[in-house]
Order: C-alpha cells, then structure tokens, then sequence
C-alpha cells in the first residue's frame, strides 16, 4: 500500500498517512499507481457531477474544474506552463530548456497555454453535462496519469536528477506495462466503440508530443509528463464532444 500512499501524495492534496522509509525505490513503484489515483479523482468529480444535477450546465462545469484543479494542486497545470515557457522561450537550445523548466516563474507562454487549456476543458465539460455524459468524468483523470506513466516507462529521461529520472529509473517495468493494459481496456469495456476511438487519439497524441521531447530535449522531464497529462485529459474530454 505504500506505492498507493506515496502516488496520491504526490498527484494529489488529499490526506494521506505518514510514509515511512520513503526511498527512491518507492517513488518508483508509485508511478504504478498513478491510473488508480486518477480513477479516484475521476469518481470524486463524478461524484460532484451527480450532486450537481439541478444546476446550470456553466456552473456545473466551473465548479467541477475547480474542484479537478484543487484536487492536484495544479500540479500538471505548472508542468504544462514550465514546459510552455520552455518551448517559446529556448529558441530550440536544449539546455536554455531546461534551465527555463527550473525556473520557477512563470512567463507570458505559460499564462497563455493554461488559460487556454481550462478553457477548453471547461468548454469541453460543459458539453458533456448537457448530453448527460458525465460518466466521461470517471476517464479522463485516469488516462491522463496512464499517459504519464506510458511516457516514463518508454522514454529516457532528459535530465540524470529530479523526480521524472527517478521515476523512470526505478520504474518496475513488467507491472507497468499490465497497468497500462487494464488503463487501455477500460474506455473499452465502459463505452464500446467510443472508447476505442478514443485511445486512438491519446495514441497519437502521445506519440506526436514524446517525438517534440525528443527532438528538443533528448528525452522526458517531470514538467513534460505534467504538460502530457493535461493535454491527454483535455483530449479525453474533447473526443465525445465531438464525435
């Protein structure tokens, strides 16, 4: 249970016992669990989706995103933003990119790409409200954090320290790679056709952003994994809304 302690703690605001022994084996082993703990975030903004039933679609979704927000603590959303920054402001140096990441100041860029981000998710969530789709709510946190976990187990990391190398280098790989298939078997068995369409999309976004780490940076940091969740919730979000 510790690696299940260890991931919510560090995904998440929500109480947890104390850890004891808190090594770099176990930050490792609690990358398993970071689908189990956003299906927990997913059923606690299903949740409030459900209680919220009689209001305004607009308030629903304000309230639920806000509640998405608090729950990590903007943990992915200061990802995405570091690795906006990054991006726009290196002008292609991989160590100028790095050394932005690290910066903890935040730039035009990365206003820019969350304003943007949780606009679209709330523009997205609205309509799933509306369609009385909120059974949505249950995914999107979930492959958001397989998404990260998909990255770390298949892509280098881009610098020796910090947490994203020490993830990906005490990463158990053989139960990773099952986590990842239960995650991906999921949308599957909830929604049938819609569910496989949707993995498609979160494929291929996940390939065309871990190519753009590649190329810039030689790898994986913790900031891109936040940067990809985000992008892989937004898109979990977006796909029924469109199709």
């Amino acid at each position: 249970m510790n690696g299940f302690w260890a991931a919510l703690q560090f995904l998440t605001r929500l109480p947890t016992p104390p850890l004891r022994d808190y090594d770099d084996a176990l930050a490792g082993r609690s990358a398993l669990y970071f689908p189990l703990v956003g299906l927990l975030m997913g059923l606690l903004l299903w949740g409030l989706a459900l209680l919220l039933g009689g209001a305004a679609p607009g308030v629903q979704a304000a309230l639920v995103l806000a509640l998405w927000v608090g729950l990590s603590g903007g943990l992915h959303l200061d990802g995405l933003g570091d690795s906006a920054d990054a991006w726009l402001g290196s002008h292609g140096d991989r160590q100028r990119s790095l050394e932005i990441m690290k910066d903890p100041r935040a730039g035009a860029a990365a206003v820019i790409a969350i304003g943007l981000l949780l606009i679209v998710k709330f523009a997205a969530l609205q309509a799933l409200l509306e369609n009385g789709q909120a059974v949505w709510l249950l995914l999107a946190p979930l492959l958001g954090r397989a998404a990260s976990l998909a990255l770390f187990l298949t892509t280098p990391s881009a610098r020796a320290d910090g947490a994203g190398a020490t993830l990906s280098r005490h990463l158990p790989r053989r139960p990773a790679w099952g986590v990842l298939f239960v995650a991906a078997l999921l949308p599957v068995l909830i929604l049938g056709t819609d569910g496989l369409w949707l993995l498609l999309a979160l494929l291929a976004l996940g390939i065309a952003l871990r190519r753009l780490m590649l190329q810039r940076l030689g790898g994986c940091t913790g900031d891109t994994a936040g940067a990809l969740t985000e992008f892989s919730e937004a898109v979990a979000l977006l796909v029924p809304a469109l199709i």
